[in-house]
């Protein structure tokens, strides 16, 4: 039942993806289409990924991370803060990199499945912690997506390329607005999560999660520099694209990185 839930939500997330390529595409001719359609199948496809983690990742036992359900869990947190705000943002061009990303962790989830218990049932105090952090990983890499729409953008206003799929996205500083505003989103989380991680500090030295730490410190304070050079000296362009890829290679990572040598080179569970 699992597969057959899980092929159809990357089917529909797929579609939508190409759907949002299509109209994008179209766009210099015809001027950006309806979203809605696209944005329909998409929640199409979250809610029945949700159908799959309800039993993979909230086990009874407790919080199931393991290495390819952390993926597609943070996948589709990624995708749900995606379709919605997309619904009240122009962010909707996000979803052709984002949902067929989405499409692909799920079914890697469904391939790969494992078992790694990181907050036992009741333990509600780092299963709040760890959601808030997965929470503002996906805030930021959105906007290290964001970054990268507007790397292209910027590329071809500086190679005076201005038609074509441009004339379907906003300009470019509605663009950098959002950027910064997912920023500024994603440094709070990220924020909160760091203060609360104090609090488990024995539970990541057990982990040997040390690293980890460190690095997500590193991310922070690239995030930190990049509002501060913002609202300091208005940073704005490549700097806040390089800064913004930076940040997020880092949170990267801290993430996953870590998650990917331990589990999967060195089989530590």
């Amino acid at each position: 039942m699992n597969a057959l839930i899980g092929g159809l939500a990357a089917l529909l997330y797929l579609l939508a993806g190409g759907w949002l390529a299509s109209r994008l595409a179209q766009a210099g001719s015809h001027g950006p289409g309806a979203k809605g359609g696209p944005l329909a199948l998409g929640w199409g496809a979250a809610i029945l990924h949700a159908m799959i983690l309800a039993q993979t990742v909230f086990s009874t036992a407790g919080l199931n991370l393991a290495f390819f359900n952390a993926l597609s869990f943070t996948g589709w947190l990624i995708g749900v803060l995606l379709l919605a705000a997309a619904m009240v943002r122009p962010v909707e061009n996000l979803g052709i990199i984002i949902l067929p990303f989405c499409a692909l962790i799920l079914i890697l989830g469904l391939l790969f499945p494992g078992e790694r218990i990181v907050a036992d049932s009741g333990q509600w105090p780092l299963e709040l912690h760890i959601l808030i952090a997965i929470l503002a990983y996906s805030l930021l890499t959105l906007a290290a997506v964001q970054a990268l729409l507007l790397a292209v953008q910027d590329y071809r206003l500086r190679h005076r390329q201005p038609g074509g799929f441009l004339r379907g996205i906003p300009p470019l500083t509605a663009m950098e607005a959002l950027l910064f505003q997912m920023i500024s989103a994603g440094f709070v989380l990220l924020t909160l999560t760091l203060i609360s991680g104090l609090f488990f500090l024995d539970n990541l030295f057990a982990q040997h999660l040390a690293h980890k730490a460190l690095l997500s410190f590193i991310a922070w304070g690239v995030f930190g520099v990049l509002l501060w050079g913002r609202w300091q000296f208005g940073w704005r362009g490549r700097t806040a694209i390089r800064w913004t890829l930076s940040g997020f290679t880092f949170l990267l990572l801290a993430y996953f990185g870590s998650k990917l040598v331990l589990e999967l080179v060195l089989r530590r569970y």
